[in-house]
């Protein structure tokens, strides 16, 4: 028990100094928190320039309850737990294996490293990109997580600082069925992520920014703001929905989950009964809890 304890008092302590280093010493170019608002700086421009649907204005409705969502799910939650829950989980877990004779990297069945740069970090967005796809459309279709999951589906107005409005238990269900997938394939350091982190953070921006974009024929590889509406929208053909693409559509396209019948510039979003969800920050992170019990 005392190990994990430390480990969770070391965990604290590790990302409380990252965090005031990524803060006060921006010296280097994988920066998380000013790589954050260099990109939402660059798409609020985008949506200046090109904006999709000209009457909304360009602070939309919610656009500041969404922007700190933005940093609280990116820097706050992992400092209250999200960090110490990682590593604690992952003490636990390489305890239980330590215990009958194994360790993680029993599991590895090739290190990434044996490739060259651009295909194992290829190989690498594209695992982690199809998990996340399937982890995606398991929010729509266990009603213990959609009710999570629709915190994020409450958005009425797109825009992108929509793109980090969600629950604080969606990254513990990502990360956790994203572990042992990023165990099995292993060797990638901590640029390779954060060349990957930084890229689907300025394609999921873009998805929910109020830009009218398809990419023409790349529309079939990367999702886009005109598909991505869609999956917001609040009157579907289907139960479960369409369009659970973060950073590619291929996946829609090869599994049949793709849905674009027009041009959706100005469909309605949301959810059925989202009239009565709640419309500020406490009472919805706190409405699944309630609806739980």
């Amino acid at each position: 028990m005392e190990k994990y304890i430390n480990n969770i008092i070391a965990s604290y302590k590790g990302y409380w100094n990252y965090l005031i280093n990524e803060i006060v010493y921006p010296n280097h170019w994988d920066n998380f928190f000013y790589g954050l608002i260099l990109i939402s700086l660059l798409v609020l421009i985008l949506e200046f320039l090109f904006p999709w649907r000209k009457n909304q204005s360009l602070f939309r409705k919610d656009f500041w309850l969404d922007t700190f969502y933005m940093f609280f799910n990116f820097f706050i939650l992992n400092l209250i737990i999200l960090i110490a829950l990682s590593n604690t989980a992952a003490l636990f877990f390489d305890n239980i294996l330590s215990y009958i004779g194994l360790h993680t990297k029993d599991f590895q069945l090739f290190d990434i490293d044996i490739f060259p740069k651009a295909l194992g970090l290829t190989v690498f967005f594209l695992v982690s990109d199809f998990v996340q796809w399937n982890t995606h459309r398991l929010l729509h279709r266990v009603d213990f997580l959609w009710n999570f999951h629709k915190l994020h589906h409450s958005v009425k107005q797109m825009g992108f600082t929509a793109h980090l409005r969600y629950h604080w238990m969606e990254p513990i269900v990502y990360k956790s069925l994203l572990y042992i997938p990023m165990a099995i394939i292993g060797g990638f350091d901590a640029q390779d992520v954060a060349i990957v982190h930084f890229f689907a953070l300025f394609i999921g921006h873009i998805n929910h920014a109020n830009l009218g974009w398809d990419y023409g024929p790349l529309r079939y590889v990367f999702n886009n703001p005109k598909m991505h509406i869609w999956h917001h929208s609040k009157k579907l053909p289907v139960k479960f929905g369409v369009n659970f693409g973060l950073t590619l559509s291929i996946w829609d396209y090869l599994f049949k989950t793709d849905y674009i019948p027009y041009d959706g510039k100005n469909i309605q979003l949301g959810f059925e009964g989202d009239e009565t969800y709640p419309n500020t920050f406490i009472k919805q992170e706190l409405y699944p809890i309630k609806l739980e019990k």
